[in-house]
Formats: C-alpha cells, structure tokens, sequence
C-alpha cells in the first residue's frame, strides 16, 4: 500500500520537513525479540534491525506545517480513496486547528496513507509491528517490562480511560529506556504493515464474521495471550483500513539504520 500512498507525491522532494532533526529520533539497537505474535517461521524470536523512532508522536502542529507544504493532502483535497470523511473533522478547518486540536497534541483523525505520506516527505517511514512492538516492551529503566504486572496494570489503566477525554500534549510522559515518549497511554498507532495483521473471519465456523475480524483478529495469533495491551493493539490495527481515521489513532515515524 505504500505506493498508493506515495501517489500524491509525486514529483515532491523527499527532503525532510523543517524541525526534521536528528534529536527528534532515538535510535534503538535491536536484536532477537520474542513478539506476543505467533510467528511459524520464528519459534526462537524475530529478528529487528537496528532503526531510528520517533521519540514523540507526530502533533498537530507538525501535521499542519505537512499539509501547507502537501495541500494535496488537505482534507477538502485528499482523494476519498485515501482517506474518509472524518479525515482531521475535528479542526477548524482544512489549514486551521481550532479548540479540539491543540498545538502540542498528538494528531488523532488520520489515515494511514496520510501518515505514511507524512513520514515518505521525511525521507523515513511508519514503523513495522515488530519494531513498534520491541520499543513498547521498554518501561523507563527496563527494555524489557512486559513480565511485570505492575508495568500491564498501568497500561491497562489507561484503555479504560474514556475515549472523549481530551489528549494531553505529546511528550509529558516519561521516556522509556530507549528515550521514546507515549508509546502507550496516549493514542493508539498506525504502523506500516497492519494490514498483514489482519485474520481472516472466514476461517472461523461460527458467529458474525465481521465481528469476529473486529474483535478476535489478534486473539487467533497472540502467542502471549496474557499480554491483553498487545492483543487489543493489534486487534484494533487488523479492523481498519488504510482510508480509515479515528478519535484515538495517531502516528509516529521510523528509519532504518544506513
């Protein structure tokens, strides 16, 4: 899907955005990691990369100083194939954040392709699962927390937060290990390949289909089914499409090391 997305740029430099500097990125070591995912080909851990993250979600600042230099993806312009109706329906207008989309937020309401199109214009990219996964394994002194019930009670605190609330600005959070902000308890996130997530309901005998797809998607391939944090992430990533835009689903960049 990423050459759909790359459509509307065309002919656009690749150049980073102003404010694109290297302290905006933490880079993280990788190695062999043990997903909650259920990988056949992967029994002893999947394998990420050395990359670069984002240590803060994108704002709604950084987003609109994307769309004055992309109008094309401004949502009175944007093709309805790449996102719908409610793309941004929470600013003010199509170049105006207003009351509901503070500077300092996270931008929420956002498709997919415009988010890979946002990191594409940064010469970077929407983080793989596995990546996104082995950063948000990392509490403030640990790369690896998720053994720890304290370090789940907390996350799960935050998904029975109700969903009008309004966001807190990105970055007020403590860092992780790895110096990444927000990876949990402020929006949900858009990675490259949620698509590939996706199970699909027809190999389920019984019940609503699509209430399953919505629902049991990530049950069927957990393979730490305790990690109930992990499984509603990618559940919630296999229900959408890439058009699709919520109240809670923002994004951050990614690059692989040279």
């Amino acid at each position: 899907m990423r050459s759909l997305a790359a459509i509307l740029l065309v002919a656009l430099p690749i150049a980073g955005l102003a404010g694109d500097r290297p302290a905006r990125y933490a880079g993280l070591p990788g190695g062999t990691f043990q997903s909650a995912l259920r990988y056949e080909d992967a029994k002893g851990g999947v394998k990420v990369e050395p990359f670069a993250m984002m240590r803060k979600p994108v704002t709604n600042a950084e987003f609109l100083a994307f769309l004055k230099r992309h109008p094309q993806w401004q949502r009175d312009k944007v093709p309805k194939v790449f996102a719908e109706p409610r793309y941004l329906s929470h600013w003010a207008s199509p170049t105006g954040l207003g009351k509901n989309a503070q500077p300092g937020q996270p931008v929420v309401w956002v498709s997919w392709f415009a988010a890979s199109a946002y990191c594409e214009s940064l010469g970077a990219r929407l983080p793989r699962w596995n990546e996104w996964e082995y950063a948000a394994a990392a509490d403030e002194t640990r790369t690896d927390a998720r053994k720890d019930p304290a370090w789940r009670e907390r996350i799960l605190t935050w998904y029975s937060r109700p969903s009008n609330e309004g966001l807190p600005r990105a970055g007020l959070q403590a860092a992780n290990a790895y110096g990444v902000h927000d990876l949990h308890g402020l929006v949900w996130e858009w990675t490259d390949d949620h698509a590939s997530m996706l199970v699909d309901a027809d190999n389920r005998k019984q019940g609503d289909p699509e209430t399953a797809r919505f629902c049991g998607a990530g049950a069927l391939s957990m393979d730490d089914r305790e990690n109930y944090a992990v499984l509603m992430r990618v559940a919630m990533l296999s229900s959408l499409q890439a058009s699709d835009a919520t109240a809670n689903m923002g994004f951050r960049c990614a690059r692989s090391a040279p």
